[in-house]
């Protein structure tokens, strides 16, 4: 089969004949690829900041057809061949950590003694036309959730989904959210909308703020105005609270999270998603505000059937720019680096395959 691969750090992805996965451990499922998409971790693979065995098929975000089960997926009844999938992540966790083995399914995923790996991190990934990887992480799709905006959610989509719920927040209560208009931004947007939230989007391009505005969010604020402007417009919408409720940050600006920070009410919550090479907190928004800044790692098994299932129900939409045939993979690479990107970048790996669930859905 034809692969996308990492075969030496700072250097392009090279397109190679590898042999299709063979041998299925018990949890293990197989699935013929019909779409992966690109994320910024992808970048961070490439620069070596894993020190990823190499060579690597790149991509963690994958959808397409269950081909082959291990023997404990059969017995299970978890998925069968034939199915449509949003592709897992995580390979062969420990089962016996604190996190594999505790009170929380939400912490599975934190298990450091991941004996696989994690697909196109440690392990092969999506930008191949078969992909190996967990069942235990994998979901099996929702007739109403096409396989091309399947893909994106199995990182952007968990990552964010994960995040929200950790926020704690109820209806009626505002989220900001910093780098609203990317390819997560625009997801947290909708998921935090259908979960009867408010919603803050904030980013510096024009063209996040006009997906902002097309994905729901109630007020939208230029992160160019500067960074007292953008707390006064925050406060401004949320009269009697000095704040966000809580907050999100999915840009990878240094100033991000500062600024995050200072848009949230005192005693409120800020969101790190994003992964930048250095986070700058003032100390005075720990300590005289009581700013408390958490993060999350995507999401557990259970907690992403059910965000399939809230996708579905809500007829959330993914926004994404498609590439098709494994060799448009550098033309991917070079958009997703451009300010002008808007969605998620995807590419169509087998347009046989996408064009039949799109004539399914039809």
């Amino acid at each position: 089969m034809r692969a996308a691969q990492v075969v030496a750090f700072h250097e392009p992805y090279q397109i190679r004949e590898v042999p299709v996965p063979s041998e299925l451990q018990p949890h293990d499922v197989l699935i013929k690829v019909a779409v992966a998409s690109h994320c910024h971790t992808d970048f961070n693979v490439a620069k070596g900041h894993w020190a990823t065995p190499l060579p690597c098929t790149g991509s963690h975000e994958g959808a397409g057809t269950v081909v082959a089960v291990g023997a404990a997926v059969s017995d299970s009844r978890l998925l069968a061949v034939g199915d449509r999938v949003m592709g897992g992540m995580l390979v062969h966790p420990c089962g016996s950590c604190d996190d594999c083995a505790g009170p929380e399914e939400t912490n599975r995923q934190y298990c450091a003694r991941m004996a696989g790996g994690y697909n196109g991190v440690t392990a092969d990934g999506f930008f191949a036309e078969y992909v190996r990887t967990d069942a235990r992480h994998t979901a099996r799709l929702p007739d109403a959730i096409p396989l091309v905006e399947a893909s994106p959610l199995a990182c952007a989509g968990r990552t964010v989904w994960s995040a929200i719920r950790r926020a704690g927040l109820g209806a009626g209560q505002t989220l900001a959210i910093v780098g609203s208009g990317g390819g997560l931004g625009h997801l947290a947007v909708r998921f935090a909308k259908a979960r009867g939230l408010k919603v803050v989007g904030i980013d510096v391009r024009d063209e996040g703020l006009e997906v902002s505005r097309q994905s729901g969010a109630d007020w939208v604020v230029d992160a160019r105005i500067g960074k007292a402007a953008v707390v006064e417009a925050v406060r401004a919408v949320t009269p009697g609270r000095g704040g966000a409720d809580a907050t999100m940050t999915v840009s990878f600006a240094r100033e991000s999270t500062a600024l995050a920070c200072a848009v949230t009410r005192m005693h409120g919550t800020v969101l790190q998603v994003a992964e930048p090479d250095v986070v700058e907190i003032p100390p005075d928004e720990l300590v005289f505000r009581d700013i408390r800044v958490r993060s999350t790692l995507i999401a557990s098994g259970d907690e992403s059937r059910d965000m399939l299932a809230f996708v579905a129900e809500h007829g959330i939409r993914v926004k994404t720019r498609l590439f098709y045939e494994l060799d448009s993979i550098f033309d991917l690479v070079g958009e997703a680096q451009s300010s002008a990107m808007t969605g998620k970048a995807c590419l169509v790996i087998d347009p046989e395959q996408v064009k039949a669930d799109t004539d399914r859905a039809a």
